[in-house]
């Protein structure tokens, strides 16, 4: 068939998509936070109570196991207390000239340059320290301390001996957090709030002033609101908080109000929460003290360690550039699949190593869109060598298996071991029990089988999933960044995968000539067989799919016959209008990930007005099931195939705020007060009833649910930053996001390998 129509067609959808467009989003720097975790030592060095920032930037720690320096030629701490004095501290202070003063069992310390002094006078312990007027305070159970120079003055306690926190009160007074309410001490006297009227409760664990004036106070129950010694406001976990604990509260130089709970750090800039929790950000959840030095970088006291929150700026293309970088140089193996690696070491990105996955042939599949959205921007010649090795890789999956056009799931060496999933031979009892399970489980005692050349292990009984992320690559891959040489190839190709389907009935037929347990887009199966319901509106989907783009790319009759045969001779008309399931026992984000896959072939390369509604309509009744999960990649894709206006403050948000620690950390929302358990929107897993930003959740990919409650591995893996990187060349090619002033050098895979 000639190309000219659907040159019209794309021609045509890229104007409406850019007439939608009232001006790109501007790539401005906004600020990224990366955390560095620090151990101290054994778990009493790690139980740090206190943290605090010297003149010249040093961080003093007050731990179970005593006061701690961290050493910044070798970027360790160490234990700085005499073995004379070993114990516990409990407070960290910065003074107005930058000294600071630290609270242990057997009194009060001030850190110097050669280490620590002890202040003679004070030896009970000091639990709280505040400086007024010049001058040192120094509290604790048994008494206060007047430090002025060398004088130190003991007086008695103003206050209950539970002493938590005390703050000046910037008229020569101070406030002072007790265990049995707030107290407020001055020349004039000391008044006592322990009521209703004045605290949320009578624990009092932090204090500090808001930019604007108020005096915030933390304990249990929340954040009590006071202005001029009146209560006039209150934060909980309805608000925003994520625990009703509060342990402490610091206000940052840029203004914003940090909060240490048990259950992470949460800020807030009047407007809006954020939190940082999990071991992305902390090596434990049980934040006890905040403190900030020059460059606005955050040091975190937690019961396993300290962390530093760093801020620093960066545009869109930077990031974009940094993901890339991670991709090249621990995602892309051998023949040039690219997924998520396994890490030795959990959280350790040094001890990685390459590993195989179900997925590895849809994920590639996405890879290689995305850099062919790349090419097609930048025209970076490094962009199309990465594409065309993906392609290559994907190619092989189903030359590898000799077949006429079988594709395997997946490839490894043949010396690499272990594998996901290795062959294993059920008994029948086994059989038994897997077959009353799930009557569609296929019997497969052999998953892997060795190459001819003996070099390969390929694994069958591939999924419908990596056919549709394959045909997703190679339609983009052709049209946006494929030479002359590259499009004969990909007829080819898609020409063999798609007359193997078809001729096996379509269904996906496996060695065994059995069709494969996920593999099956035929009517009778989908039209015929009850337990194929669930699947039969995204399958059919699919199988268009595939039809339409092997018609634009081969321009062979053949596929478009085939095509309208399914459409009007087996009722794929009416199966497509309920391809996006909302029935809580079938629908999968894996399903919304595929229909994301399949629907650009027909949106894009469909002429017929009929067809092109029917099509339209499947894909809003999509999108409105997929809108609130904050994913830029549905966001622009929907855009693009409607021309409708794209989401850009969710979708710029997402792509923000992401953090760039690709680590698959756990990250538990199940202990937070500010988020409740639903079973929706789908029944399996808790998830919460709004969807906190990405850098409160795990890193995952879109055939994931979001709203998941708990995501993660534990740190086991890292995710290569495709679901990041998809969206954000969509959004530069569809004109969603405007071109940076500057671009940076491609890298190629090579350039890592060399470099590496």
């Amino acid at each position: 068939m000639p190309e000219t129509p659907i040159l019209i067609t794309l021609t045509l959808s890229f104007v409406l998509v850019m007439a939608s467009i009232a001006q790109p989003a501007v790539d401005t720097p906004f600020l990224q936070e990366t955390a560095e975790k620090y151990s101290l030592g054994d778990s009493g060095a790690n139980d740090v109570r206190a943290v605090a920032v010297d003149m010249q930037g040093n961080i003093w720690a007050a731990t179970r196991a005593g006061i701690y320096l961290l050493d910044k030629t070798q970027n360790r701490w160490r234990a700085v207390t005499a073995p004379e004095h070993a114990g516990p501290a409990f407070a960290a202070f910065t003074d107005s000239g930058g000294r600071v003063w630290l609270g242990a069992w057997d009194g009060l310390y001030r850190a110097l340059d050669s280490g620590l002094q002890k202040v003679p006078g004070p030896a009970q312990p000091v639990s709280a320290l505040c400086e007024v007027n010049g001058e040192i305070l120094a509290f604790g159970p048994d008494g206060m301390w007047r430090i002025k120079g060398d004088t130190v003055t003991p007086q008695n306690l103003p206050c209950a001996r539970s002493v938590r926190a005390v703050l000046p009160d910037g008229n020569g007074g101070i406030w002072i957090g007790t265990d049995v309410g707030l107290f407020h001490h001055s020349l004039s006297g000391t008044t006592w709030h322990y009521d209703e009227q004045h605290l949320l409760s009578a624990s009092v664990r932090g204090l500090a002033f808001a930019p604007n004036g108020h005096l915030w106070i933390g304990g249990l129950g929340g954040i009590t609101i006071h202005r001029d010694g009146q209560r006039v406001g209150q934060l909980t976990t309805a608000d925003g908080l994520p625990s009703a604990q509060v342990q402490c509260v610091r206000r940052a130089p840029d203004g914003r109000m940090w909060v240490g709970t048990p259950v992470g750090v949460a800020r807030t800039d009047g407007k809006r929460w954020s939190l940082l929790h999990s071991l992305r950000w902390l090596p434990d959840d049980d934040v006890r003290d905040v403190a900030f030095d020059k460059d606005g970088t955050a040091w975190v006291a937690t019961a396993g360690g300290v962390s530093a929150i760093r801020r620093r700026m960066l545009t869109l293309a930077e990031k974009a550039q940094y993901y890339l970088s991670v991709c090249l140089a621990r995602h892309v193996r051998e023949p040039g699949l690219v997924e998520k690696c396994f890490l030795q070491v959990p959280g350790d990105v040094h001890s990685w190593k390459p590993r195989d996955d179900d997925n590895d042939g849809e994920y590639t599949g996405m890879y290689l869109a995305m850099e062919s959205f790349r090419y097609a921007v930048t025209k970076d010649p490094a962009a199309q060598a990465n594409a065309r090795r993906a392609f290559h890789a994907l190619r092989f999956l189903q030359t590898v298996t000799d077949t006429p056009g079988f594709v395997a799931r997946t490839v490894i060496p043949a010396e690499w071991k272990p594998m996901n999933d290795p062959n294993r031979v059920y008994t029948d009892a086994e059989w038994a029990e897997e077959h009353v399970r799930d009557p569609r489980h296929k019997r497969v005692h052999e998953r892997w089988r060795l190459s001819k050349d003996g070099k390969w292990l390929w694994k069958g009984d591939t999924s419908s999933d990596e056919i549709t992320g394959h045909f997703y690559g190679y339609l983009f891959f052709y049209d946006l960044a494929a030479d002359e040489q590259d499009k004969q190839q990909v007829r080819e190709h898609v020409r063999r995968v798609m007359d193997y389907i078809i001729d096996g009935g379509y269904v996906l037929r496996d060695i065994d000539g059995a069709h494969t347990r996920w593999g099956v887009w035929s009517p009778e199966k989908l039209n015929g067989e009850p337990d194929w319901v669930p699947e039969r509106g995204i399958n059919s989907v699919e199988i268009l799919s595939f039809l339409k783009a092997t018609y634009h790319i081969t321009g062979d009759p053949k596929y478009e016959r085939e095509y309208r045969r399914l459409l009007d001779e087996c009722g794929y008309r009416d199966n497509v209008k309920r391809a996006k399931t909302f029935n809580p026992a079938w629908r999968t984000h894996i399903d919304d990930e595929l229909l994301a896959l399949a629907f650009p072939a027909l949106m894009l390369y469909e002429n017929d007005a009929d067809l092109k509604q029917l099509y339209q309509q499947a894909l809003d009744t999509w999108y409105e099931g997929v809108k609130h999960d904050q994913n830029p990649w549905f966001h622009f894709l929907y855009a693009s195939l409607t021309g409708a206006p794209a989401e850009m403050e969710d979708s710029l948000m997402f792509l923000r705020d992401a953090p760039l620690d690709l680590v698959r950390w756990t990250v538990d929302n199940t202990r937070r007060e500010d988020l409740k358990l639903v079973r929706a929107p789908e029944i399996e897993p808790w998830q919460t009833d709004r969807l906190p930003p990405p850098s409160e959740r795990g890193v995952m990919r879109w055939d994931d649910n979001p709203w998941r409650a708990v995501q993660g591995d534990g740190g086991q893996t890292e995710s290569d930053g495709v679901f990041w990187l998809l969206p954000y060349w969509m959004g530069r090619y569809y004109g969603y996001i405007a071109h940076p002033e500057a671009s940076s050098q491609g890298v190629t895979w090579r350039d890592v390998e060399q470099s590496n």
